[in-house]
């Protein structure tokens, strides 16, 4: 009785196919183009990786950390002028994707101490001003450089002014 009634449940449920919006499809994100972001406004990464992805509209930024872009060194002072750095990078790597923070829809932010949080939360504050993206926060035991912050975002990228 109870497997008759699960199956009925399930036949009754709208599938994906039916819930998905027509604009997603499969082969269109298989034609999506993809290319590499990289600026010298911001620091080079530190490893294999790039600073940002552009996919179709979605500019996927790598983790931004406090380097000064033209000594390639973690600015001195403690959480305030790190936070402040690591977020400069991060804008002029969202610049050079043809975005901007007001675009941002998401962050993820490290903090080498929770304790940073309340600091890092203002900066970050006034540095979005009224644009709140949906974020993630989590202490983490070690950053890159031993750092005290490091974030990453995926933003939407500036759609085109139109040419009269």
């Amino acid at each position: 009785m109870l497997r008759a009634q699960t199956l009925r449940l399930l036949s009754s449920r709208p599938t994906f196919a039916r819930l998905a919006p027509s604009s997603i499809n499969p082969v269109s994100l298989r034609n999506m183009s993809m290319s590499i972001v990289s600026t010298s406004t911001a620091p080079a990464a530190v490893g294999p990786y790039s600073q940002a992805i552009k996919l179709g509209d979605l500019l996927f930024c790598s983790g931004s950390i406090p380097l000064d872009p033209a000594t390639g060194e973690v600015v001195p002072g403690g959480i305030e002028a790190q936070t402040e750095q690591a977020l400069k990078n991060m804008t002029a790597v969202l610049k050079e994707g043809g975005s901007e923070l007001g675009k941002v829809v998401k962050t993820t932010v490290f903090l080498k101490s929770m304790n940073d949080f309340g600091v890092v939360n203002g900066i970050y504050a006034r540095v979005f001003g009224t644009h709140k993206p949906a974020r993630s926060c989590v202490e983490v035991a070690r950053l890159p450089k031993d750092v005290l912050f490091e974030i990453e975002c995926i933003a939407r990228c500036v759609e085109p002014q139109s040419r009269l």
